[in-house]
């Protein structure tokens, strides 16, 4: 068994555990040839998360056979933030029961991490249809969310041809934000169908901040009262799909 992954920064890592982290402590990594890949759902299933993250992202790359390998998200992080943003950093396998990470930089490291055994199966992916897509910057979402967060604790997103609103509204106030063509960093809508639905901006906002730091463009899909899927597609990674489940309205 050989697996060893070489990326020119941590950076990477650093968002792909920032990611994870959001919905569990846990994680199983699966490695192939063709790269590494994470799916999993949070205790109380109402959030899940899908990253792959292909072989041509990586500097270098080795994968001789499938494995999967599985580390606490928290003790995994603490060893990546140890780096340097300039750092080359390889992570590999040549043990079942350990992880080796090495840096190379200003001057070497070298950790070594017992691997967890996982207790989860697969989680398999929500089959869906969505009626409505839009594509903008993620500082914008972030803003647009944070504006609703003011005054609720969920969004209601509702499509039409030329516009995307999102609603927000409790005991003390409602707040409103429109989305139109025209918009500062709206790149797409596409309408299919008109819809709405409701979701969580504890979960979305939790999300949106996870990937931040790299400043990529969110692509948001949905229909009326089902998942919503939030794509972010990140240079030398790949993309991370997230999945919500909207809120239940009596």
């Amino acid at each position: 068994m050989m697996f060893t992954a070489k990326t020119k920064s941590p950076e990477e890592w650093k968002i792909i555990n920032s990611a994870i982290s959001t919905l569990v402590d846990e994680a199983t990594f699966e490695a192939t040839s063709e790269g590494i890949s994470f799916r999993g759902m949070d205790p109380s299933h109402v959030a899940l998360i899908d990253i792959f993250w292909p072989n041509t992202a990586f500097d270098s790359y080795q994968c001789d056979s499938e494995l999967k390998f599985g580390v606490r998200i928290s003790e995994f992080s603490k060893l990546i933030k140890r780096t340097d943003k300039k750092d080359e950093l390889e992570v590999s396998i040549t043990d079942q029961d350990v992880l080796r990470i090495r840096t190379s930089g200003s001057y070497k490291r070298e950790y070594k991490m017992r691997l967890i055994e996982s207790s989860s199966g697969s989680t398999p992916l929500p089959k869906l249809s969505f009626n409505s897509k839009l594509v903008l910057s993620l500082s914008a979402f972030d803003k647009i969310l944070s504006d609703i967060e003011v005054v609720s604790e969920y969004v209601e997103i509702e499509s039409f041809p030329e516009r995307i609103e999102f609603l927000g509204k409790s005991d003390t106030g409602e707040a409103m934000v429109t989305m139109e063509p025209n918009s500062e960093g709206l790149e797409d809508i596409e309408v299919k169908e008109e819809s709405k639905a409701t979701y969580s901006l504890d979960y979305l906002l939790k999300i949106v901040k996870s990937v931040s730091s790299v400043g990529v463009t969110s692509a948001i899909e949905y229909s009326t009262k089902m998942p919503i899927r939030l794509e972010f597609r990140i240079a030398n990674i790949g993309r991370i799909h997230f999945y919500l489940a909207p809120r239940v309205q009596d």
